[in-house]
């Protein structure tokens, strides 16, 4: 038994029922022994030395590697017992100092001129296609659905997202749409199809281009759907009548805020509205995007607060007309993504090895806590140039929403992605 991490976690469970075997083969029991049971064991002296040292990295790599293994419950069970005893994760002067070098670290690189953009998404988003199709709903929606009601399902919840979205954004036919960040389409033919605009997907990944442009056309929709290979800060002044952004923001970085909404100011009709949806986080201040992640899931992102990005909105001269805070949503639709990873782990295994498996698995339940937990949200930022473009009176989304249900129902049914 490693003493330091012995005395860390005999300093954080004091609730709960946690066991840990240690490499030694000694067990020890933490908490008050209420609650359901997690056991946990730590195969070798060096990952316990590793997990003392620097557990928001090293927990993620050891559990990745099959040297920190889960024997009863779960890691999404480990997690939780952890966050019901503390929110904090740093516990020594050490700690302490590896936080503010990398907090130090990842606000300067989001402030350097080089572009990493497209290697930063090819490392996520061109994985193979096959693995996102173990776990997304028919429609391929790789963001926060929006959970109507607590028995909706995935694919419910992602297609009211899309609705949702569609009545801030107030569409008439043939107006002409910018979507930062298009995906694998799905956001894009659905307003195509239910309100008859005309739409332009910007993309940074070649799986996703090459998927999104071939449903448009099994859907016969090129003539007024189109995707692209291209950053947005290469985009010539259209200008466009809307644009929206779902799920792209994360990966801009806070020293380029300025440049983003100044670029879409710039890319927006006089009369137009653009649409924000981003994860955000309640601490004001510089943060970081948690060492795991960056280092193994999305190098370069980084989860904004309201305060940091509210300033750059006002500076570029655009005028907020609506925030609206999605509280749990997020948390239901990644544990729903997990739930459905987990019952396909052979095949996930088959696509990469146990590994990788892990290591997603790993990633999918630390996102479920960070927003069951660690207060993290969703936000959707609706943007004008001028007073009067939207309503005064917020009841004209679910009016729209309720005219939407209804073009829905005339529609081509959407077959699961083809891969």
């Amino acid at each position: 038994m490693y003493e330091p991490l012995h005395n860390l976690l005999t300093r954080i469970v004091k609730t709960g029922n946690l066991t840990v075997i240690w490499a030694s083969g000694e067990t020890v029991s933490y908490g008050d022994s209420s609650g359901m049971q997690v056991c946990v064991r730590v195969t070798d002296e060096e990952a316990e030395r590793l997990l003392a040292r620097d557990p928001e990295l090293t927990l993620g790599e050891m559990y990745m590697q099959g040297r920190f293994v889960i024997d009863e419950g779960d890691i999404y069970d480990f997690f939780s017992l952890i966050r019901n005893n503390t929110l904090d994760s740093i516990f020594s002067s050490v700690m302490k100092f590896r936080r503010m070098w990398r907090i130090l670290k990842a606000q300067v690189e989001t402030r350097l001129p080089i572009n990493k953009n497209r290697r930063n998404v090819s490392h996520h988003y061109d994985l193979t296609p096959a693995l996102f199709d173990l776990f997304l709903d028919d429609d391929w929606q790789y963001s926060c659905g929006y959970f109507e009601t607590e028995n909706s399902t995935l694919d419910e919840a992602q297609l009211a997202k899309k609705r949702h979205l569609a009545s801030k954004l107030r569409l008439s036919e043939k107006e002409r749409v910018l979507e930062i960040g298009s995906g694998w389409g799905g956001l894009a033919i659905y307003l195509a199809e239910t309100t008859g605009a005309d739409i332009t997907g910007i993309t940074l990944s070649h799986e996703q281009l090459t998927v999104s442009s071939r449903r448009a056309e099994e859907r016969n929709l090129s003539d007024r759907v189109r995707f692209e290979l291209k950053d947005y800060r290469n985009m010539k002044a259209a200008p466009f009548d809307r644009i929206v952004s779902v799920g792209m923001f994360e990966h801009v970085g806070t020293g380029r805020y300025d440049n983003f909404f100044r670029k879409c100011y710039e890319l927006l009709d006089e009369d137009g509205i653009m649409l924000l949806h981003s994860i955000g986080r309640t601490e004001p201040g510089y943060n970081m995007t948690n060492p795991f992640i960056a280092k193994y899931i999305f190098p370069g992102g980084y989860i904004p607060s309201l305060s940091e990005v509210l300033p750059a909105v006002e500076r570029s001269g655009f005028l907020v007309r609506d925030i609206e805070i999605l509280q749990m949503h997020y948390a239901y639709t990644l544990r729903e993504w997990r739930k459905r990873f987990v019952a396909r782990k052979e095949e996930a295994i088959a696509l990469y090895d146990e590994t990788f498996f892990r290591m997603w698995n790993f990633y999918l339940a630390g996102s479920e806590m960070a927003f069951a937990w660690d207060r993290m949200f969703i936000f959707q930022m609706q943007l004008t140039k001028k007073q009067l473009i939207t309503p005064n009176i917020r009841n004209y989304m679910t009016e729209t929403e309720n005219a939407l249900k209804k073009r829905e129902s005339n529609l081509q049914p959407h077959a699961r992605i083809k891969l």
